[in-house]
């Protein structure tokens, strides 16, 4: 149901370690999720650790459902030295091609404890159906 659009990930990824920009301020970085189905819709799971509710935003454009978040560096004070930085900062970004299948019309989004989930019904049309047969005569007609 859903689509990566993401195929220089591992690329990026490995270029980052050998080159040391990871922790750049600027490069778009990927954010890691899970996605799964749960009963009658899917869910999908973005880790944005550090980052603040008001600093993510979430668009659908056609199928496309995009997510951008951006850690912002602590503020300091004048006589705090970094001594180790590690934790990326910058824009994290992630985009998802979503089935026909979904109803991208009613995503919900919830943030809780650095993970950003986001709950997408699947729609009606995509529903399994029965479909009934009745029969006039010797003429068989199927409604849907």
């Amino acid at each position: 149901m859903l689509m990566r659009t993401d195929p220089f990930r591992e690329l990026d990824r490995l270029t980052q370690q050998l080159l040391g920009t990871s922790g750049t301020w600027s490069r778009p970085q990927a954010m890691p999720m899970d996605a799964y189905r749960e009963g009658d819709r899917y869910v999908i799971a973005l880790d944005m650790p550090g980052v603040t509710p008001d600093a993510i935003d979430i668009d659908v454009e056609r199928n496309m459902l995009t997510v951008k978040a951006e850690r912002r560096p602590v503020a300091k004070a004048d006589d705090v030295q970094m001594e180790l930085s590690e934790r990326p900062l910058g824009v994290f970004s992630r985009q998802l091609v979503l089935a026909d299948t979904l109803d991208a019309e009613h995503i919900e989004a919830d943030y809780d404890a650095g993970v950003l989930t986001l709950r997408i019904p699947i729609a009606e049309r995509a529903k399994p159906r029965k479909i009934a047969i009745t029969s006039t005569g010797d003429r068989r007609q199927i409604s849907g």
